[in-house]
């Protein structure tokens, strides 16, 4: 999945809580100084920033199939490799990487399996391969909320919670059909602060992913509906939501 919007829009939905988890996935990952790491769907580049501090540019390169996603990217990495390209058809030789990293995306490839077992051919031999999903399906991702309120007012509406990984265990068990093997897998934590209730709200209506589009889908007495309800489910402004990622690493094999 390609996202049509704009790296600015994208920063505002999601990227407030994407910047603050990089660093935990950084470290699940086991990523070192001297090591050369790919980051596979880096959108506008919340984990593209944190290798890049970590690693030194020369030794991150970073794809995403969005073209407004790849521009940010390089706008802010300029010493990074950033390309565009699918996850399911990575552009480097075998062997290239000591690590490949997938924050946030695994659901939103249009084959999961294929996008794993491109990230492991594109890692050497007992390089690391990783993913972490937001927990979409547990109840504690950071759109859970949003989602259960949308849900209440239209049983019958998609939400992300069968999204492929966003269940406990789901992104085990597509390492291991991917090739993947000594997968270990756990959760995640990052917590975002809200200076107020519009400046949650606000990023829902900018038609970023699945929460996005469906409020854009809403005509505005459904849509200030949804808003209100979310408000009263949400605690006094300024307010913290803690939010969790399912994360899973494992080996690749040749």
């Amino acid at each position: 999945m390609s996202f049509a919007v704009g790296a600015d829009a994208y920063d505002r939905f999601m990227g407030r809580y994407s910047v603050g988890l990089a660093p935990a996935f950084a470290d699940f990952a086991a990523v070192n100084r001297g090591q050369k790491v790919l980051d596979v769907g880096c959108g506008p580049g919340a984990l593209t920033g944190e290798l890049d501090r970590r690693l030194g540019a020369e030794h991150v390169s970073a794809v995403d199939p969005s073209e407004s996603f790849v521009a940010a990217a390089r706008a802010r990495y300029p010493d990074v490799d950033v390309q565009r390209a699918a996850a399911e058809s990575l552009p480097f030789a075998d062997d290239s990487f000591d690590a490949a990293l997938a924050q946030l995306v695994v659901h939103f490839m249009v084959d999961p399996v294929a996008g794993l077992r491109e990230m492991a051919r594109a890692t050497r031999r007992r390089g690391v391969v990783a993913a972490c999903v937001w927990d979409h399906g547990g109840g504690q991702g950071p759109l859970s909320l949003f989602w259960e309120e949308a849900r209440a007012l239209d049983p019958s509406i998609d939400d992300e919670s069968e999204l492929a990984g966003a269940r406990e265990g789901d992104l085990a068990k597509l390492f291991a059909r991917a090739g993947v093997t000594n997968v270990v897998d756990g959760a995640l934590t990052v917590t975002a602060e809200h200076a107020t209730f519009d400046e949650w709200w606000e990023p829902f209506t900018l038609g970023v992913g699945p929460a996005g589009a469906h409020v854009r889908g809403l005509d505005p007495d459904a849509q200030q509906e949804l808003r209100e309800r979310c408000r009263g489910r949400l605690p006094s402004a300024p307010f913290t939501v803690t939010a969790k990622a399912w994360a899973a690493r494992g080996l690749a094999e040749k």
